[in-house]
């Protein structure tokens, strides 16, 4: 239990001793000669004793602490004080404050006798360069000018079927356009289904909007992507579209447009870079965007094990005075439903297992968020160390895979197996790909639903395991005119706008 002696009781000192006396474990006593501080500091139930820090006496009876903290206001005063305590305490930790007025004299003393010096002009100066020349507040400045010029309502549209991550910095990215004096919204295509992330959305009620095909986004005078990087490539949205802004932190695997566009690919969390641009805009952090923001940060970074940056973690302190954790809490812990525990028992039961590698259809599924639930699952057994499951809904096919070993790298091995059929992304030891089966649609009975269902089946399973063979980057086999028949036969598209 850390034991820390503050003596004077100035203006920087009130803020530190309010975040020690709410710290955990640690001991707090303050000795100041002003008397009304001595009783605010007591009604709130901080130990202070009214004396003169400065003379020795005043200290001569305190038990030896860990850490001093000399906090007055006036240099002349905390030089005495620092003189008395390094006297009393010649082997503790001492941090001094040094006040705003000292002397060459006086700086050469604190110095001589304190381990750590706070100079309030030194600080000021590098609190004023680093928000105003580093690369992060350029970008900040960048996207404020960008957000300043659009003349109407913008849409934040995050990928299809949104995660956490990408909820969490749609209404941040909200929130920030609102703080210029833009009306936003915080747009999404697909279903939100997964237990976790509908818990977020609803305890947090947090503002999104549903679109589909049918709904036009003639009405938004500009877009930005949040979470995803092209239009057209996991949303709905037509590859032609204009975008103005661009947030992410996957990789890219073509061109991305934008009059704005930040991709850091250093960080494990698109809501990282949000949590950064909320305090770069100076902006008080709302208890529900805070509490999804964190939650989308550790999602993403597997609670800060997987793909995980300083600033990340750095995103997570900012964020957490504010988080409301009850509600987390809530949602980390959301009931499994019969549906969700149905998909994973067909994925166990379904799955083909070559060396360490596990791969299952489940069929049929109205859910495709379990399916990665299903994925994990699998990767939870003994021998298991790559995972892949899939299920079709209507004619499309939902893939959903998981590793735990270096060897291999998820996103890559799922864009080089079905890009060319499909749209694939993700981290690599968390993936997932979307495929469209028109030949379905024109399928007369059950019967042959099925059999085209077992070929595609088989299609995914062979081009999966012959992707985990190859090394990243590396075209798999021959793309046969087989799964190019049955993964372009859309009776509404030509060739050219399937391939």
């Amino acid at each position: 239990m850390v034991f820390w002696l503050v003596l004077g009781c100035g203006t920087i000192c009130r803020q530190v001793t309010e975040q020690l006396s709410a710290g955990d474990g640690g001991r707090l006593l303050v000795i100041t000669d002003d008397d009304g501080v001595v009783e605010t500091l007591r009604d709130e139930s901080v130990p202070a004793r009214s004396a003169d820090p400065a003379d020795p006496e005043s200290i001569a009876t305190v038990e030896t602490p860990d850490v001093v903290f000399v906090a007055g206001d006036r240099t002349d005063v905390n030089r005495a004080t620092l003189e008395a305590a390094r006297d009393r305490f010649p082997d503790t930790s001492i941090v001094a404050y040094l006040g705003g007025n000292a002397t060459a004299a006086d700086i050469d003393r604190f110095d001589a006798l304190a381990d750590h010096i706070v100079d309030p002009s030194a600080a000021m100066a590098d609190r004023v360069l680093e928000r105003t020349t580093n690369p992060a507040a350029e970008t900040a400045i960048e996207l404020r000018e960008r957000l300043s010029a659009i003349d109407g309502r913008l849409a934040v549209v995050t990928h299809d079927n949104p995660d956490p991550d990408a909820i969490a910095s749609a209404v941040a990215m909200v929130d920030i356009a609102e703080s210029v004096g833009v009306e936003a919204d915080a747009c999404y295509f697909g279903d939100i289904s997964h237990q976790e992330n509908r818990a977020m959305v609803n305890l947090l009620e947090l503002d999104l909007r549903n679109v589909g095909r049918e709904h036009s986004l003639e009405n938004y005078s500009a877009i930005a992507l949040v979470d995803h990087s092209r239009p057209g490539v996991n949303d709905q949205l037509p590859e032609d579209s204009h975008v103005d802004i661009v947030i992410d932190h996957h990789p890219p695997r073509g061109p991305v447009p934008g009059e704005f566009v930040d991709l850091r690919q250093g960080v494990g969390a698109t809501s990282t870079v949000l949590t950064e641009y909320v305090d770069r805009f100076g902006l008080a952090f709302d208890s529900a965007t805070a509490t999804a923001l964190l939650f989308g940060i550790r999602v993403d970074t597997n609670d800060f094990t997987r793909e995980v940056s300083p600033a990340d973690f750095r995103a997570a302190s900012l964020l957490w005075p504010h988080v409301d954790t009850s509600i987390l809490r809530q949602i980390e812990q959301p009931s499994l439903e019969g549906e969700t525990l149905e998909t994973i028992a067909r994925a166990i039961k379904n799955r083909v297992q070559r060396d360490s590698v596990a791969v299952a259809s489940v069929g049929r599924i109205g859910d495709r968020d379990a399916l990665p639930q299903a994925a994990d699952e699998l990767l939870s057994m003994e021998g298991v160390e790559t995972t892949l499951v899939f299920g079709f809904n209507d004619e499309m096919v939902y893939l959903s895979a998981r590793s735990r070993t270096a060897d291999v790298d998820l996103g890559e091995t799922l864009r080089d197996a079905y890009d060319r059929i499909g749209s694939a992304g993700g981290h690599a030891d968390m993936a997932g790909a979307q495929l469209e089966i028109g030949i379905l649609g024109s399928a007369d009975d059950e019967e042959e639903v099925e059999s085209i269902v077992s070929v595609v089946e088989e299609v995914i399973t062979n081009r999966f395991f012959e992707a985990i063979e190859t090394q990243p980057g590396t075209p798999v086999g021959a793309y046969t005119q087989t799964s190019q028949w049955l993964f372009t036969q859309r009776g509404e598209q030509d060739e050219s706008e399937s391939a």
